[in-house]
């Protein structure tokens, strides 16, 4: 990894290599000899791992929101780009100053951002938010439980003929309503339900909808579709997916403390993991990521994945500070 030459002292050009560490591992462009070198930098001195383990923890605090700023930021300096000359941060760039920038002002965001490339930390400041592993329930008013799983951001109103609105940024939650209506705002669509129960995903531009119970109605620009009990939807900026059949207390089954996986590819398995653990499981194999798997974890007892794999599989398993595992 390249080393800082501008007058920085040594603490600094260490911190400044474990973020760009970070980045490399989370840029899903890292190579196995890039893990080699990884783990022999983490072994140079209990600096060098404390500072992945520093940068690693401040990743996992805000690298989704990041990520989802850097995606919206991306789309629109391509539409300026076709109108300037003038250079256009990539993503790496961003969030490397992004992560700096934080860092230098130990706070979650600048409050000054850099070239205003991302919003302030007010702009940032939902009502709600959940950290890695935790879950949080929220009572409405006449209108029933708003479940928070991990790693989840929300805006709450109420419109002026009583309507409670729910703006989801980020993350993924599950609502249930009685008499009175709700509308969740995920993406570029909107969800509204009078007497249901159903949840709503949201991974930066992708959201995913499941009815548990009841019937939902998903409008995105200007269409709309109907779910019923176990129904699901999935949507983007360039419209609905498939309407396909799922077990919903399966999707659901995070608000009972586990993780269903029914014959998916194990790097769907090994991503769903990392919404729930501090640290970060990288999946290095290609073609141990397209075996398929079949299980049922606790949310409590996480660490038996990584067992089940090199038992299952054969996998090679490298740990390193941070709670960060590199499976090969």
């Amino acid at each position: 990894m390249p080393h800082s030459e501008n007058g920085q002292d040594d603490g600094d050009m260490v911190r400044q290599e474990a973020w760009n560490w970070v980045l490399r591992l989370t840029s899903g462009e890292a190579t196995k000899a890039d893990l080699s070198d990884l783990e022999k930098w983490c072994a140079l001195s209990p600096r060098h791992a404390d500072a992945f383990v520093e940068a690693n923890g401040r990743w996992q605090s805000f690298g989704p929101a990041l990520e989802n700023m850097a995606h919206r930021k991306s789309a629109e300096l391509s539409v300026v780009k076709t109108k300037s000359a003038r250079p256009v941060l990539g993503r790496r760039a961003f969030l490397s100053g992004a992560l700096a920038a934080s860092v230098a002002g130990g706070v979650f965001i600048a409050v000054r951002p850099p070239l205003g490339l991302w919003p302030s930390a007010t702009e940032l400041a939902a009502d709600y938010r959940t950290a890695t592993g935790e879950q949080r329930r929220i009572a409405l008013a006449d209108t029933g439980t708003v479940e928070m799983n991990t790693r989840t951001s929300l805006n709450l109103n109420a419109d002026p003929v009583g309507i409670d609105r729910i703006d989801l940024i980020a993350g993924e939650a599950a609502f249930s309503t009685r008499a009175k209506a709700v509308a969740v705002t995920a993406g570029k669509g909107r969800v509204t339900a009078d007497a249901a129960n159903f949840s709503v995903r949201c991974d930066g531009p992708d959201v995913s909808v499941t009815c548990v119970k009841g019937e939902i109605e998903v409008v995105l620009q200007g269409s709309a579709m109907t779910l019923r009990q176990n129904q699901q939807i999935a949507y983007a900026a360039n419209g609905f997916g498939l309407l396909t059949d799922v077990e919903a207390a399966m999707v659901t089954g995070w608000r009972d403390g586990e993780l269903y996986f029914r014959d998916v590819p194990l790097s769907h398995v090994i991503d769903e993991v990392n919404r729930y653990r501090v640290g970060h499981i990288f999946l290095m194999n290609g073609n141990l990521g397209q075996r398929r798997y079949t299980a049922r974890f606790k949310l409590d007892r996480l660490e038996t994945v990584v067992t089940q794999l090199e038992a299952a599989f054969g996998a090679r398993v490298t740990k390193l500070p941070g709670a960060v595992i590199i499976i090969s």
